[in-house]
């Protein structure tokens, strides 16, 4: 990469919209824990997020300015902005009341980053604290009618200019917060905004070749559009070197192992299926802990992958389909992360077979890995189809997994996604599955009483997993799905729907 933004992470809830509206501009960002500042020669610019904590508490995440002001281009960013005020000379003070919702920004002093903007224009605040002074040296830019809204550094205070945002400009309820980061990384920071689909390919083909040389690369396929693109970069890097393996756990949705395996033939590559489901389903029996069966699972896998490695002696790496909210998430910005649930990527792998990791994709968001795939040609059958946990139906059948309860899942979420692609409805949704819940109910057909298994319908809405909205599909649709499933399964006689957000809830439910 030779233009980097580097964002710092306060903590905020906002700070991966920062870089994926700084990614929309095409321009390489990534994002480091405030107290881990990179060392890199193609920083261009740094951004200091937001965060949950006051400038003012006794606990509050600190940052020594002599890294960056007048090093980089600086944007500070309603913490990052108070911080800067804050430690520069300025003051900062607990508000009457918090800021939080739309505002009406008003620009007091001609700047280039209001380029194209309103003079008047609504913002986005979420703050508990308010500049009341701005640091000698600086000037104030734009007002709302309470607070202190922006402030710059003045032409001759440092050899960079530091801005400073009370406001989230990107949070879409900032109207016009995408036209003042692209002033801020483009006429400030001077990037060319040249990162596309076709450059993200090529610098990772060519960093491929020099990481991976003559050696060869062991892969595991899930069907999935992460590890598929992932493949496929390698492939285009090293070709008949990688070596991909495809395991059916007993685990996947009804026909997928025949499907995907299809799906592949005429992609070039060197592709081999492993039938391995009796060998899961027997691992689980009688267990019912969702982090236990996550373990079983990710124990299993690695005994195939295992036995698969015997026949490859001069495989030296592993390929996974990592990409950047895995990344994210197993980087805690206060100390340790609490686990919620295991990487689906198998843990433990690379070290057991005493093999390098390789990870292609490990700095790109979901939609950033699609418009990859789709500028390497990859099948839209691939590249559309919804993501699916690594652990599968494992995680779909709530409880103890046994063949029928999975047999059960899939002919259910069959009759799912086949309505859901007939009425078009497939390609409109981020992610849908079926969820049989431990739990039996009465019910009647025809004359008899039945005590069945009831299932949950989950559908959401998404760009890359990390939150997400439950799918408003219509009632009609809904009907047809549930009586389909009632008569034709038999053994569950009772479809609900989840129309849980993510937070609180997860998309899946183990």
């Amino acid at each position: 990469m030779n233009e980097l933004i580097v964002i710092l992470d306060f903590g905020s809830q906002y700070t991966q919209l920062i870089a994926r509206r700084l990614r929309e501009l095409n321009v390489y960002c990534e994002i480091y824990p405030f107290n881990k500042f990179p060392q890199r020669d193609d920083i261009k610019a740094v951004i200091l997020s937001g965060s949950p904590f006051s400038v003012l508490d006794e606990n509050a995440l600190d940052f020594d300015l002599e890294k960056i002001v007048g090093v980089y281009p600086v944007l500070g960013v309603c913490y990052g902005a108070q911080l800067i005020a804050h430690k520069l000379g300025g003051k900062v003070l607990k508000s009457d009341k918090r800021e939080y919702g739309k505002a009406i920004m008003t620009v007091t002093e001609p700047d280039r980053i209001f380029e194209e903007v309103e003079p008047a224009t609504q913002v986005w605040m979420s703050h508990g604290d308010s500049i009341t002074k701005v640091p000698d040296g600086f000037e104030i830019i734009a007002r709302t009618s309470d607070i202190v809204a922006a402030y710059r550094s003045i032409d001759t205070m440092y050899k960079y200019p530091v801005y400073c945002f009370q406001f989230h400009p990107e949070v879409t309820h900032s109207l016009q917060g995408k036209e003042i980061l692209y002033n801020f990384i483009h006429e400030v920071a001077g990037c060319k905004c040249e990162w596309t689909p076709a450059s993200m390919i090529h610098e990772t083909v060519e960093r491929l070749k020099n990481e991976l040389g003559n050696e060869h690369v062991l892969m595991g396929l899930s069907g999935g559009v992460d590890s598929t693109v992932a493949a496929c970069l390698i492939h285009r890097a090293i070709g008949d070197r990688l070596h991909c393996v495809f395991i059916d756990n007993g685990l996947l949705r009804k026909n997928e192992f025949e499907d995907v395996l299809s799906s592949y033939k005429g992609m070039g590559l060197n592709i081999k299926g492993v039938n391995a489901a009796d060998l899961f389903l027997d691992g689980l029996s009688g267990v019912k802990d969702p982090e236990e069966k996550r373990k079983v699972i990710g124990r299993l896998f690695i005994e195939v992958f295992e036995d698969e490695s015997h026949y490859l002696p001069e495989v030296k790496w592993l390929g996974q389909g990592t990409i950047y909210p895995d990344v994210i998430e197993s980087v805690s910005v206060h100390g340790p992360s609490v686990t919620i649930k295991s990487h689906h990527n198998v843990g433990g792998l690379p070290d057991k077979l005493k093999l390098k990791l390789v990870e292609p994709l490990r700095m790109l968001f979901k939609d950033e890995v699609r418009k990859v795939g789709k500028e390497l040609g990859v099948p839209p059958r691939l590249l559309n189809r919804h993501p699916f946990p690594g652990p599968g139906l494992g995680i779909r059948v709530l409880g103890e997994v046994t063949r029928e309860k999975v047999r059960l899942c899939q002919e259910a979420d069959k009759i799912y996604t086949d309505n859901l692609s007939k009425s078009g409805w497939y390609e409109k949704v981020w992610q849908a599955g079926t969820i049989l819940l431990p739990v039996q109910s009465v019910g009647v057909m025809g004359d008899e009483r039945t005590y069945e298994y009831a299932v949950a319908l989950r559908c959401v809405n998404s760009l890359d997993g990390m939150t997400a909205e439950w799918s408003h599909l219509p009632y009609e649709l809904l009907a047809t799905i549930s009586s389909e499933i009632i008569n034709q399964v038999k053994g569950i006689n009772r479809v609900v729907y989840d129309i849980s957000t993510k937070p609180p809830a997860t998309i899946e439910w183990e």
